[in-house]
């Protein structure tokens, strides 16, 4: 990196298996820009420093990812609407001596399901597995996306009613963990928002699928999990969470730069990083050029 090149980077504990510097590196290079992409693993108590070093070092912003998506908030000087609203910022932005803190995993994820899934959800019944910062941003996504109805499933039944508030008011319910494999068998969509299926689990055992049905994992590595499997087995159209990666990453990009993200060129890094294409759009072109 010479001196002159302007940075970016990713904020998180740890970092062993991130894909975002592949992902923004690629997308530099092809479009000529002389930035890079770095990787900063900084534990918990390490933030508030990391965060001055971004300032005093004079960097275009960050990717934040956990545990410090919630605990950046205070250390930002404004935050976008998405991020007010969900309570987590996965992105900062560096206007002059300021940062702004934004949340594209909510951009990501409706970009995905409305231009990449092939299903409409406008009018459609969800459900979101899991309570945490992502779920809040998927609630988020789905309200944008004009669903009629989100059942928040969690363990703590009133942190799942919390994660409710991030959709408008009566659009979303939370219910008991108890009722997760009836709720998903009842709705036309469900988004795991859990870590099950990283190991093999099956965060949804018993429950039925069936034709029309969309089904959503955020998981991306491995590729494919038990729920998406026994999904497609009963004819849903079902879908990892690579593609959503690529295109809250894609965000970002733009926030940093103003440009077009290479949306294509990016998906097939982290498609060639993996192993597999796990919800990424790759065109064929680039899927042919990456055999070789």
């Amino acid at each position: 990196m010479r001196s002159a090149s302007r940075f970016v980077g990713i904020l998180g504990w740890p970092l062993e298996h991130t894909l975002s510097p592949v992902i923004h590196n690629v997308a530099f290079r092809t479009l000529s820009l002389d930035w890079t992409y770095l990787a900063f693993p900084v534990p918990p108590e390490r933030l508030g420093e990391a965060i001055g070093g971004l300032r005093a070092l004079g960097g275009e912003g960050a990717n934040v990812t956990m545990p410090h998506k919630q605990t950046v908030i205070p250390l930002l000087d404004d935050l976008s609407g998405d991020a007010r609203v969900v309570g987590a910022v996965n992105t900062i932005q560096r206007i002059g001596d300021r940062l702004f803190g934004h949340n594209t995993d909510v951009d990501g994820f409706r970009e995905f399901v409305a231009e990449e899934s092939g299903v409409s959800v406008e009018g459609k019944t969800c459900v979101v597995l899991g309570a945490g910062g992502a779920a809040r941003a998927i609630v988020r996504a789905l309200d944008q996306l004009g669903v009629a109805g989100i059942t928040v499933v969690g363990r703590r039944p009133e942190v799942a009613a919390e994660v409710t508030t991030a959709a408008g008011p009566g659009l979303a319910r939370g219910a008991p963990w108890s009722e997760a494999v009836d709720r998903a068998g009842e709705a036309d969509v469900i988004v795991n928002c859990t870590p099950a299926g990283m190991t093999g689990e099956d965060v949804l055992p018993g429950a039925s699928f069936g034709p029309g049905q969309l089904v959503l994992d955020l998981i991306y590595q491995p590729p494919t999990t038990p729920l998406l499997d026994h999904a497609r087995a009963a004819g849903a159209v079902a879908w990892g969470g690579l593609g959503m990666l690529v295109l809250q990453a894609a965000a970002s990009f733009g926030i940093w730069t103003g440009l077009e993200p290479p949306v294509d060129v990016m998906s097939a890094a982290a498609v060639r990083a993996i192993g597999s294409t796990g919800g990424a759009h790759v065109p064929k072109e680039l899927e042919q050029g990456m055999e070789s």
